[in-house]
């Protein structure tokens, strides 16, 4: 228990201030790749004029890796458009960048499996085609997807532990750090691994809670 306590219960603060950033940073970076999603699908199902750089964009996202989009940003955006200004804005940014890719995907799937008929019928009806969408279209998709949408949070806090090599101050950055004071890995990477399982669990606990709730809200409980 010795080095449990000097090298874990001593240094918890440090280690919570490490995963307040891991929890501001994945918030972030969800938040946004949700809207870039949503609006990266509507473009490619409903803006012809945008749809192939849509979908270009989208796999671009998809298809390069959490490090390279990392370092692309970081170091590359700075020097052509002058923005992102710091190595946490960066960090959200690569993040928010490759979920949102995955979410639009994730988000056409479920619009294209509404029925064309109840959209047809709300225009029967005189509802607008954004009123339509609103109203009709989007509390079915959220409710099909959200599973998927939670499983993209946790790949974003798995991914996040990426950022610290930008010098992103995440609980992965202050782990480190203690372990190069203190030179005991084994206590230290053990309880940032239990901080990262703990949390994913929980997340995962509270995603399938918040679809449960949206079953029944909309009438789609079992």
């Amino acid at each position: 228990m010795g080095n449990w306590e000097r090298l874990v219960w001593n240094q918890r603060n440090v280690l919570l201030d490490g995963f307040l950033v891991t929890l501001e940073i994945c918030a972030i970076a969800f938040a946004v790749a949700v809207a870039a999603g949503l609006g990266l699908a509507l473009l490619r199902l409903y803006v012809r004029p945008l749809r192939w750089p849509a979908i270009m964009w989208i796999e671009y996202c998809r298809a390069t890796p959490i490090y390279v989009q990392l370092m692309w940003v970081n170091y590359v955006w700075p020097e052509i458009l002058g923005w992102p200004t710091t190595f946490y804005t960066a960090g959200w940014v690569a993040l928010a960048l490759q979920s949102s890719g995955y979410l639009a995907e994730t988000f056409r799937t479920g619009i294209e499996n509404i029925g064309r008929g109840q959209r047809e019928a709300a225009y029967a009806v005189g509802m607008s085609p954004l009123l339509t969408f609103r109203r009709i279209i989007l509390p079915q998709v959220l409710v099909t997807i959200a599973p998927s949408i939670v499983t993209q949070f946790t790949v974003i806090v798995k991914s996040s532990t990426l950022v610290s090599v930008i010098t992103v101050q995440d609980l992965m950055f202050q782990s480190q750090r203690l372990v190069n004071v203190w030179f005991e890995p084994i206590e230290i990477l053990t309880a940032t691994a239990a901080i990262y399982i703990l949390f994913i669990f929980a997340v995962s606990a509270a995603g399938k809670a918040l679809a449960d709730r949206l079953r029944l809200r909309y009438g789609l409980g079992t």
